[in-house]
């Protein structure tokens, strides 16, 4: 990601704001000191897709996932029938 100081996001920031528009987020910094970070209103934010599904494959839900344990939570909470 692109940081530039804040002098010169002022000389660019047409051309800056551009590529921000086109999904080119960049940092605005102060004496070398990340401030805000510029990005388009409907990029994503930060980590929301990246780790969508990010452990796809590895876990096996078993078949009888809704029944587990259902033995023993009506032994400790009867079975209300």
């Amino acid at each position: 990601m692109q940081t530039v100081n804040i002098h010169e996001a002022k000389t660019h920031l047409s051309r800056l704001i551009e590529q921000a528009a086109k999904g080119e987020s960049f940092i605005i910094a102060k004496a070398g000191k990340p401030l805000v970070k510029v990005m388009s209103l409907t990029s994503p934010e930060s980590g929301q897709v990246k780790r969508l599904g990010f452990m796809s494959g590895q876990l096996r839900i078993p078949d009888d996932f809704n029944q587990m344990g259902s033995t023993e939570i009506e032994q400790l909470f009867g079975s209300g029938a």
